[in-house]
């Protein structure tokens, strides 16, 4: 089979309706649209979550818990995912990002202890677990608090 020989398989191709092009079209005069009321006029209808001047059900429900304007965006590291990087490596929150581990440091980076470390190196991090550092420890390398 070569390119020029692809074809869309039977019934794939459907062709669109086009409303409002005679009475033989079945969809001619008023388009599907019935005869007068809001939603037959040009721009009618209504928005999203009206219920015709019931109480919408957004306003309905009670409101529930709050939003911690202080909130710290601490991303988790696992020890296990150091493994990734050469034996003596100098791991910092950049290295991190540019490697993929995480997508960005938000407001640091904290190491866990999940997982083994296999590799000695040198991590430079916000923030450690105890389990973490004893791990990094262990393996022959440092953790550093930046």
């Amino acid at each position: 089979m070569k390119l020029h020989e692809l074809k869309a398989p039977e019934g794939a191709k459907k062709k669109r309706t086009r409303k409002g092009r005679g009475i033989g079209s079945g969809l001619g005069k008023t388009a599907g649209r019935g005869h007068k009321g809001q939603k037959a006029r040009s721009g009618g209808g209504v928005r999203p979550g009206f219920e015709g001047g019931q109480m919408p059900l957004q306003r309905r429900l009670p409101k529930r818990g709050f939003t911690n304007i202080f909130k710290k965006d601490i991303v988790a590291v696992n020890v296990s995912a150091l493994n990734r990087f050469e034996e003596g490596t100098e791991v910092s929150p950049e290295l991190l990002v540019k490697e993929g581990l995480v997508k960005k440091t938000g407001d640091g980076i904290k190491i866990l202890g999940d997982g083994e470390l296999k590799k000695s190196l040198t991590v430079k991090a916000n923030a450690f677990s105890k389990s973490a550092v004893e791990k990094i420890e262990a393996a022959g390398g440092k953790a550093e608090v930046v």
